[in-house]
C-alpha cells in the first residue's frame, strides 16, 4: 500500500502484533501486558524489520492514558479521596522521598554525583498509573479499600511529579554546575506559581466543572443519541485533559481523573464508563507498545548490573517503603500488602521526568534505557508480586489454612440442592437477595474482597476469585447443585464459566445474561439453558403490560 498512512500502519502493526503476542502470552497463563511490550520492542528502532513511528505511538500512548484515568475517576468520587486524605497525602509523599534516597544511592554507585543521583532516583519513586488502574479494574477493585488507597496515592504522586517537572528547569543550572546557591525567591515564586496553578484547576473544576459537565452529558443524553453521547464523553476526557496541561500546568492523566470523578456524581457516570470502554483498552495498550518501542535491549549485555540494581530499587525497595509507610499509618496488613505490591513498577512518568533530566544535561543518556529496562522489568515482575504477596498475606494472617483448604472451601463443597452465582454486581445482587428470600442453599463467587464480606456478613456461602479459572468452579459442588447463575456482563468470559459448568454437570440448569443476540447465541452454544437477555425482557414486559391495559 505506497498510500498508506504512518498512522495506518502504526495501527496494524502495533495493535495485530500486540494481538498476536498478547493471546501467546494469555496461552502461557501469564499477562498479556508481557506480549504487547514485546510487541514494541518488536518494532521498535532497535530491532530488525519495521520501525514504527515513535512519536506518533507515544501521542496515541497519551489518548489512552487520559481515558484510562478519566474511567477511574468514573468510579471515584471526591468523598473517596478525601477519606484517604490522612493515609495517602502523608504516605505517598515520603514514599517518593524514600525512593528517590534508594534510587540516589544506587546511581551513586555508578559514579553519577549526587545531583544527577537524586534526580535519577526521583524518576524511580513514581508508580505507573496505567499499571496500578488496569490492575484495579481487572480485579474489579477500584470500589474497594486497597482501591480508594491506591488510586489516592497515584493522584498524590501526580501532584508530586507535577511540582518537580516546573522546579527542575529552574534548579538545573545549580544542579549541574554546584554553583552560587540559587536565588530563594526565584524557588519560592515558582513552587508558589505551580501551587496556585494548582488550586485554579481544583476551583474551576468544583466551581465550574461539577456543572457544566453533567449538563453536556444529561443534554445529550435527552437527544436519544448513542453516537453524539459517546462523543460528548470522548469530547469532556479529551478536552478537559488537554486544557488541565494547557492552561493550569496540571499533567493529562490528572485532568482527565478529575473530569472522571465530576461526572461520577452523575446517574450518566456508568453508561460513559461503558461508552469509553472499547477505545480506552485499546489506546491503553498502545501504551505498552510504546515502552517496548523506546527499550533498547543493548543495555542488557552492556550494562546488567546497573540495569539489575535500578530494577530492584523499583520492585523491592519502593515495596518494602510502601509497605512499610502503611503499616505504621495503621492500614490493615492485606490492603498494605495489595497497595504495595501494586506500586512496585514504574511507567509513563519516569519517562517524562528522566527525557527532561536528559535535556537539562542533569543525567547521561544511559539512565533512560536504565530507567526503561527497569519499567519493563517491573512491568512484568508486577503480576508476580501481587500474586505472591496475597499468598502470603493470607498465610500470615490465617495460618491455619496453610496446610489446609480454607473453611468456606470445605463448607462450599458440602452443599447440596444449592443455587451458585457467578458475580455479585447489579444483576447478581438481586439474583442473591431473591433467593435468600426464597431460602435456597445458596453459594456466590466473586473477586471483590468488599462484596464477599458483605455476604459473609448475611451468612452466605463464598468463592473468591475468578470463576473462569477451573480450580476454582470445581470446588463449588457443581454436581450436586440445582441451578448456575452466570450473572457477570462479560460474554467471553460467561461463555468459559457456562462451558465449565455444563461439563461438571449435563444436568445442570445454566441461567446467564446477555446483550446482544450474538451473545445469547454464544451462551447457548457454550451450553447455558436459558440466556436473559435485558433488552428482549424490557421489551416483553412492555407488551404485556399494554396489551393487559388493553383487554382491561
Amino acid at each position: 500500500m505506497p498510500h498508506a498512512s504512518p498512522l495506518l500502519i502504526l495501527l496494524v502493526a502495533g495493535l495485530g502484533l500486540a494481538f498476536v503476542l498478547g493471546t501467546v502470552a494469555n496461552r502461557l497463563r501469564i499477562s498479556p501486558i508481557v506480549g504487547y511490550l514485546l510487541a514494541g520492542v518488536a518494532v521498535g528502532p532497535f530491532t530488525p524489520g519495521y520501525v514504527a513511528d515513535q512519536h506518533l505511538t507515544l501521542e496515541l500512548a497519551d489518548i489512552g492514558v487520559i481515558l484510562l484515568m478519566f474511567g477511574v475517576g468514573l468510579h471515584f468520587s471526591l468523598g473517596d479521596l478525601l477519606a484517604v486524605r490522612r493515609i495517602v497525602l502523608p504516605g505517598a509523599i515520603l514514599q517518593v522521598i524514600v525512593s528517590t534516597a534508594l534510587g540516589a544511592l544506587v546511581a551513586s554507585l555508578f559514579g553519577w554525583p549526587l545531583p544527577s543521583a537524586t534526580v535519577f532516583g526521583a524518576a524511580l519513586s513514581i508508580a505507573s498509573t496505567v499499571v496500578v488502574t488496569r490492575a484495579l479494574q481487572e480485579r474489579r477493585l477500584v470500589d474497594s479499600e486497597r482501591g480508594r488507597v491506591a488510586v489516592g496515592w497515584l493522584v498524590v504522586q501526580d501532584l508530586v511529579t507535577v511540582i518537580v517537572l516546573v522546579l527542575l528547569p529552574t534548579l538545573a543550572p545549580e544542579l549541574r554546575s554546584g554553583g552560587p546557591a540559587l536565588d530563594p525567591a526565584a524557588l519560592a515564586g515558582t513552587l508558589a506559581l505551580t501551587l496556585a496553578k494548582l488550586a485554579a484547576f481544583f476551583l474551576v473544576m468544583w466551581l465550574v466543572g461539577r456543572r457544566v459537565i453533567p449538563w453536556i452529558l444529561h443534554y445529550v443524553a435527552h437527544t436519544g443519541s448513542r453516537e453524539l453521547f459517546r462523543l460528548a464523553v470522548l469530547s469532556v476526557a479529551l478536552g478537559v485533559a488537554y486544557a488541565a496541561a494547557a492552561l493550569f500546568g496540571v499533567s493529562i492523566a490528572l485532568g482527565a481523573f478529575f473530569a472522571g470523578m465530576i461526572l461520577s456524581e452523575s446517574p450518566l457516570s456508568r453508561r460513559a464508563a461503558e461508552e469509553s470502554l472499547p477505545l480506552r483498552d485499546a489506546f491503553a495498550v498502545l501504551f505498552f507498545v510504546s515502552v517496548g518501542m523506546l527499550f533498547n535491549p543493548h543495555v542488557i549485555l552492556s550494562a546488567p548490573l546497573r540495569l539489575l540494581g535500578t530494577a530492584m530499587v523499583v520492585v523491592v525497595g519502593t515495596g518494602i517503603t510502601a509497605f512499610a509507610i502503611l503499616r505504621i499509618l495503621r492500614v490493615r496488613t492485606e490492603t498494605a500488602a495489595s497497595v504495595a505490591a501494586g506500586l512496585t513498577q514504574i511507567g509513563e512518568f519516569s519517562f517524562v521526568l528522566v527525557n527532561l533530566e536528559i535535556g537539562l544535561a542533569l543525567l547521561p543518556v544511559q539512565a533512560r534505557d536504565l530507567i526503561l529496562g527497569a519499567s519493563i522489568l517491573s512491568i512484568l515482575i508486577n503480576p508476580i508480586v501481587i500474586a505472591s504477596v496475597q499468598r502470603v498475606v493470607r498465610r500470615r494472617e490465617e495460618p491455619e489454612r496453610a496446610a489446609t483448604p480454607p473453611p468456606e472451601i470445605l463448607r462450599a463443597v458440602t452443599l447440596t440442592g444449592h443455587a451458585v452465582v457467578v458475580g455479585y454486581g447489579r444483576v447478581g445482587r438481586l439474583v442473591v437477595d431473591g433467593l435468600k428470600r426464597a431460602g435456597v442453599p445458596l453459594l456466590v463467587i466473586d473477586e471483590s474482597a468488599e462484596s464477599l464480606e458483605q455476604l459473609q456478613a448475611q451468612a452466605i456461602e463464598t468463592l473468591a476469585g475468578n470463576a473462569a479459572g477451573e480450580d476454582l468452579l470445581r470446588t463449588a459442588n457443581l454436581a450436586a447443585a440445582r441451578v448456575l447463575f452466570v450473572a457477570i456482563p462479560e460474554a467471553f468470559e460467561a461463555g468459559q464459566i457456562v462451558q465449565q459448568g455444563r461439563q461438571a454437570n449435563p444436568a445442570l440448569d445454566i441461567v446467564a445474561r446477555a446483550h446482544f443476540d450474538a451473545e445469547v447465541e454464544h451462551l447457548t452454544k457454550m451450553g447455558a439453558s436459558t440466556v436473559i437477555m435485558g433488552e428482549r425482557e424490557i421489551a416483553q414486559a412492555m407488551l404485556a403490560h399494554a396489551l393487559r391495559a388493553q383487554q382491561g
